[in-house]
């Protein structure tokens, strides 16, 4: 396993797999890894033949008030997943590295990247799509794997992709859950023991609001329930609701997604299911 800090370096090693023939998937962290991740080296090695993991907290994608600080790391721990799911490259950035000292430009994204996560966290995005787009140049991936835990990340980063004309195909693998049904996420090593518990009511009332809206529910009943429950167990909600899933414009009929997301102290849990 190549651990890479230099962009020189990281360069050389993907254009001696183009020259080998070799396709490469891209998996972009933030560190702090745990099985959702680790699925993402899974399904990239079913579609590559060799896989890249980055590891970089992107203080772009952070606001003012926001947890950058309070964003857990291990680089240890990181490196021996990695090595031990048979990653090929790990390109470690600084933040000096990856953006410079004199950083000029900046994607701005609209369409999906305006509502929910958009309003909330002005910025976020732009963010993403920066450090995103960078990641692809860097690395000259072939595909890059997404979890989608995060969707309308998903589709902000497919948009960025498909107006600039990138030529990477971005893969998006389902959610992975623990025991208690709330979707992996780095964040949740912070969710206190005490209230693991109160946390894990939110993805079972969203599941239930899945549910009764197949059975035949009204949908505007089964969501208020959803949010009643949840605030109800403590958690403040910030939006719950269905959406087209590509364009996260409002659903009518068809295939619809359920985005939710409510808070559990200072983190955010965010959630979403198919409908």
């Amino acid at each position: 396993m190549q651990i890479i800090r230099d962009l020189a370096s990281l360069r050389a090693a993907t254009a001696a797999l183009r020259a080998a023939g070799r396709r490469l998937a891209l998996v972009p962290t933030m560190g702090a890894l745990h099985a959702g991740h680790i699925k993402l080296v899974t399904e990239g090695r079913k579609h590559a033949d060799a896989v890249a993991v980055s590891i970089f907290v992107n203080p772009l994608q952070f606001g003012p008030n926001e947890d950058l600080a309070k964003y857990p790391r291990d680089e240890a721990g990181d490196l021996a997943q990695l090595r031990a799911a048979g990653t090929d490259i790990v390109w470690m950035p600084s933040v000096e590295t990856m953006y410079g000292p004199d950083r000029a430009t900046v994607i701005h994204v609209e369409g999906p990247a305006i509502p929910f996560e958009g309003e909330i966290r002005p910025g976020h995005f732009a963010g993403v799509a920066t450090v995103c787009t960078k990641l692809f140049s860097q690395t000259q991936a072939d595909v890059a794997m997404f979890g989608e835990k995060d969707w309308q990340q998903v589709q902000v980063v497919r948009r960025v992709v498909a107006d600039l004309d990138l030529p990477v195909t971005i893969i998006p693998v389902p959610t992975v859950r623990d025991d208690d049904g709330l979707a992996l996420s780095s964040r949740n090593r912070r969710i206190p023991p005490e209230l693991r518990a109160t946390a894990a009511k939110f993805p079972a009332l969203l599941h239930e609001a899945v549910t009764a809206i197949h059975a035949g529910a009204p949908v505007e009943a089964a969501l208020e329930a959803a949010r009643l429950g949840i605030e109800e167990a403590g958690m403040p909600v910030d939006y719950v609701t269905i959406v087209e899933p590509e364009s996260l414009g409002p659903w009518k009929s068809g295939p619809g997604r359920l985005l939710a997301v409510a808070r559990i102290g200072d983190i955010r849990l965010l959630d979403n299911m198919a409908v």
